[in-house]
């Protein structure tokens, strides 16, 4: 089935009479500001304006719709880091089905919520291990023994030619050729989908692909030409942080997929920063993979017409301080030290008056005063409004005898201290 399947124009419009039920076409508008930043013609396709926030709706909705009455009777599975999970729970509610959600432990508050509220009294949740993978595999086992239909989130090509159905209303609601079309990467079925689909129907629309740096599972199997499971990860882009993709996308992808760029989680988190200040737009981190990715194609995409998918909108409040850090150290201006300082009064006064900057800002700053020895250690973290101004500040602290040692550069100290 992996390596025969190909999505059909057919298919996918087929899914889309299918979603034309419950869902209206998400708009395509043209980004200003992106637009005049990289000087072309930059569009958005809003699947965060979904009725659950992203694009996962369309698969869900259009496999579960195809199951038999025995199927539904049984009952279906599914396994997810939030998405796919509320667009399952929501098809549930809406035809009847009663489903159990297996969520890793470290899915945001928020999008457990939303399950729960989509799915409402159709729908059990169940918290289970730190990635997707251990849930989805805990969600087999119960299929296995309970004789239940499990929905997977993206290796099925039901739910594939769901997400297909994004392409063809990009395809409709455009009134100009597509040159580059970005599309971000989890487990592959949304590129699969929409790379099938322009395939076949403007085959000269570049597709490139958008992964986390810390879980590039799409384009590590690509290089090496099978798939591969990835043992770390970094789940902070909890929508697309997978450790292996699916077999059906990969086997499509190698097809489809003209390049896979790799985005670092913290120019994600500058993007999520920059659309919400600039255009009000909410996203979650792997909503803001598409547009991130811009940033490494800025000399290709000049004058070109450019679609970037934006896939949802579902991100949790109270992870905005740990954003705004992430791409405060990304864009080099938040920096974490030990500095020794001289048990002496006085010496926090020079520090700040010698060694700051007229616009640096201690963000950070804990102290134990020790009687017994000449100097303490300090933990500080200074924040800077211009990057360029780190090595003046490093070396006015030489210059006053601060001793200290820069923390951002050792990730294991680093990572146990922030």
């Amino acid at each position: 089935m992996a390596k025969g399947y190909f999505p059909s124009l057919f298919d996918v419009n087929k899914a889309k009479l299918t979603l034309n039920e419950i869902l209206s076409s998400t708009p395509l508008v043209e980004n200003l500001n992106l637009s005049e930043q990289f000087g072309a013609h930059v569009m958005l396709k809003r699947e965060d304006l979904q009725i659950v926030r992203s694009y996962k709706i369309r698969g869900a909705y259009n496999k579960i719709k195809s199951l038999t009455d025995e199927q539904r009777k049984n009952g279906i599975v599914c396994a997810s880091a939030g998405n796919h999970a509320q667009g399952v729970a929501y098809s549930c509610q809406k035809l009847g089905i009663y489903g159990k959600v297996y969520m890793p432990t470290t899915t945001p508050k928020q999008k457990i919520k939303q399950v729960q509220m989509f799915g409402k009294q159709f729908i059990e949740i169940v918290l289970l291990g730190d990635t997707y993978d251990a849930a989805s595999a805990e969600a087999m086992k119960d299929c296995t023994e309970n004789g239940k239909t499990f929905i997977h989130p993206f290796n099925d090509p039901l739910i594939i030619e769901g997400q297909a159905t994004v392409a063809l209303e990009i395809i409709q609601d455009s009134t100009c050729q597509i040159d580059y079309l970005f599309v971000p990467i989890g487990g592959g079925g949304l590129i699969a989908g929409i790379g099938s689909y322009f395939r076949q129907v403007s085959p000269a629309t570049k597709i490139i692909g958008v992964e986390p740096a810390g879980a590039p599972s799409m384009k590590t199997s690509l290089e090496k030409g099978e798939v591969v499971e990835l043992h770390d990860i970094d789940k902070f882009v909890d929508g697309a942080a997978v450790q292996r993709v699916g077999d059906i996308p990969f086997e499509i992808c190698k097809t489809v997929v003209d390049d896979v760029i790799l985005v670092p989680e913290g120019r994600v988190c500058t993007k999520i920063l920059d659309l919400y200040n600039r255009d009000a737009i909410v996203v979650e981190p792997a909503g803001a993979l598409s547009i991130a990715a811009l940033d490494y194609y800025a000399d290709q995409i000049r004058g070109k017409n450019v679609v970037c998918v934006v896939s949802g909108s579902n991100n949790d409040i109270t992870r905005t301080e740990e954003i705004k850090e992430r791409s405060l150290l990304f864009e080099g201006l938040k920096h974490y030290f030990i500095v020794r300082f001289p048990q002496r009064p006085g010496s926090l006064r020079d520090f700040v008056e010698k060694v700051l900057g007229p616009n640096d800002d201690i963000s950070h700053f804990e102290y134990t005063k020790k009687n017994n020895r000449e100097k303490g250690p300090a933990f500080v973290g200074i924040e800077l409004t211009d990057k360029n101004d780190f090595d003046g500040l490093v070396r006015r602290m030489t210059e006053n005898g601060f001793v200290h040692e820069y923390l951002n550069e050792k990730p294991d100290l680093f990572q146990y201290l922030i």
